[in-house]
């Protein structure tokens, strides 16, 4: 996911920052940064949520970091090229709680599927759509 990042930050020349609790590789460029924060629980959530304004897009699979994106005005969209929305992230939520209740009191549940060719078509097609939006607003 991160190779079409750089490559669509590139194209339309819009900053991208890559948060994370160790460094990241970042390839050379002027639009393209990497922050490194301390370890420790939800403290990249929590650089990320500071940071976030209006119509920024955050590339999480962490739903209730996706929540506090869009509760700012932000866009959400995971590594599989799916957009949390309003209408759909209280959903999302509820289905993570009780996903995690169950596991808890020890229910084996299998996880997602494993990523794939066409998760990434499907994350590269909507980052696209994405920035064809940003562009005609």
């Amino acid at each position: 996911i991160k190779e079409i990042l750089f490559r669509a930050a590139e194209r339309v020349q819009v900053p991208l920052t890559l948060v994370a609790n160790q460094p990241l590789r970042t390839p050379p460029s002027m639009v393209i940064r990497s922050v490194v924060v301390s370890a420790g629980f939800d403290v990249a959530d929590n650089y990320i949520v500071q940071k976030v304004e209006p119509g920024d897009l955050v590339i999480t699979a962490d739903i209730p970091l996706a929540s506090e994106v869009i509760d700012v005005g932000g866009h959400a969209l995971n590594p599989r090229g799916e957009f949390y929305t309003p209408e759909n992230i209280r959903q999302r939520l509820n289905m993570r709680d009780f996903m995690d209740t169950m596991r808890s009191s020890g229910v084996q549940m299998g996880g997602p599927a494993a990523f794939s060719q066409k998760d990434r078509q499907a994350f590269a097609n909507e980052l696209d759509r994405f920035f064809a939006r940003m562009k005609v607003a």
